[in-house]
């Protein structure tokens, strides 16, 4: 992976292919640009090699310059430059995954995030990241984000702190549109259910940290956690099983997810008043 002094040759060579087939079709950096709906300064900055290019312009560029797939074949050495070699192995496996359930209890998780929320939350990094590899981690992040469009859709199940949906990172006003955004995808995603665990709430099944979980197509269930001392891929049967069954009594703890979007759209509001406690809200259960 290169440094952000340094572009790795990996980001060198794209760049180059970026430049070749876009100077073998005739067209200027500002053509191209405006045929991908983006900005010059921003193709320039791949063909230099500054910025590790998207999966989608890689995709795009390449059928608009018709590269033949050559373009469209660097997205997995692109993904390389993003992540580290764990999180680009969960990455690809999730990807895959029929179902993807997740606990969360210090953030909006990254799959629901905005590009302001995400960007927030790497500015406050203790120690600050370098501003392109603080870039660097936010495309990633975002573009993790295609699960949520993939055919067949996935199913996904979050429990998220009470906390985290409070915690106003990057200011009041990320945090309203972080809000709202989450409600759109609540609303607009089927496949989606999204609980809330109120703070109050006197039992608590877990209380050690956030872990995610998912299944795949051939059968087999996969769990991850990740902290200060790194992250664990976890595929044992006996401890993924573990996950799974707390992950179901925290399901069972947590807002049903009428009672959450009432509590989210309150927070979204400006409101504090746990709406989940009235006895209208339950009748919708």
């Amino acid at each position: 992976m290169g440094s952000g002094k340094e572009p790795s040759p990996a980001r060198k060579h794209v760049g180059t292919l970026i430049k070749l087939f876009r100077t073998l079709a005739g067209m200027t950096q500002k053509e191209l640009a405006d045929r991908l709906v983006m900005s010059e300064s921003l193709l320039g900055a791949y063909e230099r090699a500054e910025r590790i290019p998207t999966t989608e312009f890689l995709v795009e560029a390449d059928r608009v310059l018709g590269a033949g797939g050559v373009l469209a074949s660097c997205v997995e050495m692109m993904d390389e430059e993003k992540y580290s070699p764990k999180s680009l192995d969960w990455l690809r496996t999730t990807l895959e995954a029929l179902s993807y359930s997740a606990y969360e209890n210090m953030v909006i998780p990254g799959m629901l995030q905005t590009p302001a929320y995400a960007r927030a939350l790497y500015e406050v990094r203790v120690p600050a990241y370098e501003p392109e590899e603080m870039d660097r981690h936010v495309q990633g992040r975002l573009e993790r984000q295609a699960l949520l469009d993939r055919k067949p859709k996935p199913v996904l199940s979050y429990v998220i702190e009470e906390s985290a949906l409070q915690r106003p990172i990057g200011g009041r006003a990320v945090l309203r549109e972080q809000l709202l955004h989450l409600l759109e995808l609540v609303h607009i995603k089927s496949n989606l259910t999204v609980q809330v665990m109120p703070t109050e709430r006197e039992a608590h099944a877990a209380l050690l940290g956030a872990f995610q979980l998912m299944s795949l197509p051939e059968g087999k269930n996969l769990g991850h956690t990740s902290d200060y001392g790194g992250e664990t891929l976890i595929s044992k049967p006996e401890e993924v099983n573990r996950l799974i069954a707390l992950f179901g009594t925290l399901r069972a703890q947590a807002l049903n997810r009428w009672e959450s979007v009432a509590l989210i759209e309150s927070m979204a509001a400006g409101s504090q008043a746990p709406p989940w406690s009235g006895s209208a809200q339950l009748q919708r259960q």
